[in-house]
């Protein structure tokens, strides 16, 4: 069973999934840094995909995307990175990333990749649910990889049940109508976004991300979704002077504390 689901069957509150750029800060500690959120109390890591363009993401993940890019980092030397990881870690796996870098992999090729290697899950904003279903949903299916579909704020009851529907693994509820970023606090109309969705009744686990930045944000995120998920915040914590399984544990213990 993909690791994604055997997580949401055991764990139904209080998730953590944290996001960083493979090959930043440098090239090669991609590795390190996910064994170290293993280690420190992550439930999920997202790894993103380097992209020249990424349109969804704010400053913070634009800036470590280039300084990846800048390092040498590719979708084939990701893979290379992780082709052992199976060996030394359980944790749910999800790649982040834009089509573009995938479809010139080729989609049926990453599909077979990501289950070689032990991917569970890829989230790629930019590939219309539409298009997935028509053209590339049985590659996925064939090799039990989840496709993790966002939800914006301003999609109507009709089309979340829609993706709900579509989604596997869990549902990314995209808090604000931004980029990523660290912001302070949810707006009245967040609240009730949330809100909304919870009277859905949705089958998939939901996680929230976008603004996502400390234990306060985290802990009040947890009370509408399954759990949530920080990028920008952490990314900054790993630009920070000291090792990188320090700065790992330090950051997650703060997120994680009193919980």
């Amino acid at each position: 069973m993909n690791r994604l689901n055997q997580l949401f069957q055991h764990k139904k509150h209080n998730l953590l999934s944290v996001y960083f750029s493979a090959g930043h800060p440098n090239l090669h500690d991609t590795t390190e840094i996910l064994l170290s959120l293993d280690k420190a109390g992550a439930d999920i890591v997202e790894i993103g995909i380097p992209f020249s363009d990424p349109v969804a993401d704010g400053p913070v993940i634009q800036r470590s995307s280039h300084q990846a890019l800048q390092n040498g980092m590719s979708l084939s030397l990701l893979f290379e990175q992780l082709k052992d990881i199976r060996k030394k870690t359980q944790i749910p796996i999800v790649l982040m990333g834009y089509l573009n870098p995938v479809l010139q992999f080729g989609i049926e090729a990453f599909c077979k990749k990501c289950q070689e290697t032990g991917i569970d899950g890829v989230i790629l904003p930019d590939l219309p649910p539409a298009l997935y279903q028509q053209r590339y949903q049985p590659y996925f299916e064939e090799t039990d990889l989840a496709n993790i579909l966002l939800v914006p704020p301003q999609t109507d009851d009709a089309r979340i049940l829609e993706l709900d529907k579509l989604s596997k693994g869990f549902l990314y509820i995209v808090a604000a109508s931004s980029t990523t970023g660290t912001k302070k606090g949810f707006e009245p109309y967040q609240i009730e976004y949330f809100n909304r969705l919870k009277k859905l009744n949705l089958k998939t686990p939901t996680l929230i991300g976008f603004g996502i930045s400390d234990h306060q944000s985290f802990q009040e995120a947890c009370r509408y979704g399954n759990g949530a998920i920080i990028g920008s915040a952490f990314i900054q914590a790993l630009e920070k002077e000291g090792s990188l399984k320090g700065k790992i544990e330090s950051f997650i213990g703060t997120i994680k504390s009193d919980l």
